[in-house]
């Protein structure tokens, strides 16, 4: 059993014996796709993800044409600063200037202050060069996701760049996820499990590199991961979703589960956060991972298998309560608390 500081961590199954990838190198970059545990929702339906790509150099429009260049496709603008590929093999795309305030005929209603559209455009020319490009995926089912490193292959030799930070912050890598329920259960447990990994996904996102905090999301209040992760923390939706909103008033966290509340009740998210950046979706937005646009053989997929360590954990209940309570007496650091659970077996 694993153990720390000389005390026994009780854990259902042996340590793993196989390796999860840790750290950022390019030649084991193209992995096998790990597959979460369920793989249909509980109504029946394939579950999909939909994913984000942020990064520099080319503009949305040049990118969006090069993805229809390269795909096939038709490209529509929807404004000068975003665009559309409609009709890939992939789905429709969609590449933009990541900043609301130059697109106000999509955010409108949730922003501060709306500018006219010579305004936006003009704002968006000059933040060009500071503010990240997003290219914006179709839900796809799980098992087509390695297919989608093509499109970061067509940015790339179109001009596309980034090695996950700028000088101001991160270049995201976001999966947008459908659950494979939307019952308080399932929800719990997924974000139960996330909690107790997240200081593991974040020594594997920094890839042995330092960051400052600015460059990842803003980690969970303590108080609140110790009440979650507690054996006997099952509430129904609106307290889950009254609990989460409480600590954390923000999007800015590694899971973001104001989409999935915001589906629910709009109300109860647009009393916190009348303007914040939310759109409303059945899917858990995994904003943690970061882009590596220009290096060559990056890949999507390591960073969606250590996700699926996620799934894994949330599905197994001996296990998640077992690392819930061991979390709750555990006095040491962060990155003691990765090292132990990045040695538990996830093998599903």
């Amino acid at each position: 059993m694993p153990s720390l500081g000389g005390r026994k961590i009780p854990l259902p199954r042996a340590l793993s014996e196989r390796a999860y990838h840790t750290g950022h190198d390019p030649s084991t970059a193209r992995s096998a796709l790990d597959l979460p545990p369920l793989l249909a929702t509980a109504e029946g339906a394939t579950r999909r993800v939909g994913v984000e790509v942020e990064f520099m150099g080319i503009g949305a429009g040049g990118a969006a044409r090069a993805l229809a260049a390269g795909l096939g496709g038709t490209v529509v603008e929807q404004d000068p600063h975003a665009f559309l590929v409609q009709g890939t093999p992939l789905g429709d795309l969609a590449v933009e200037l990541d900043i609301r305030y130059v697109h106000p005929q999509e955010h409108g209603s949730t922003l501060a202050i709306r500018l006219g559209p010579r305004t936006a455009a003009w704002l968006g020319s000059v933040l060009r060069g500071l503010v990240p490009r997003e290219l914006i995926t179709a839900p796809v089912a799980i098992g087509r996701l390695p297919e989608l490193d093509q499109l970061v292959e067509i940015l790339r030799d179109a001009g596309a760049t980034g090695q996950g930070t700028t000088w101001i912050g991160s270049l995201g890598l976001h999966f947008n996820i459908d659950p494979p329920g939307l019952d308080a259960e399932r929800l719990t447990a997924i974000l139960k499990a996330f909690l107790l990994l997240d200081p593991w996904l974040r020594r594997e996102i920094a890839h042995g590199r330092p960051l400052r905090p600015a460059y990842l999301p803003v980690p969970y209040p303590d108080a609140y991961v110790r009440r979650v992760v507690a054996a006997d923390y099952w509430p129904d939706l609106p307290a889950l979703a009254a609990d989460y909103l409480d600590a954390n008033p923000s999007r800015d966290r590694d899971l973001d589960l104001l989409p999935i509340f915001l589906h629910f009740d709009p109300g109860q998210v647009r009393a916190r956060l009348p303007h914040e950046k939310i759109g409303s979706r059945p899917a858990l937005h995994y904003r943690l991972p970061q882009a590596h646009v220009s290096e060559p053989g990056w890949s999507i997929v390591p960073d969606w298998n250590r996700w699926v360590a996620v799934e894994r954990l949330a599905g197994d209940r001996d296990r998640l309560q077992a690392l819930g309570q061991a979390r709750l007496g555990f006095g040491g650091t962060d990155e003691a608390w990765a090292q132990l659970v990045g040695e538990v077996a996830f093998d599903g």
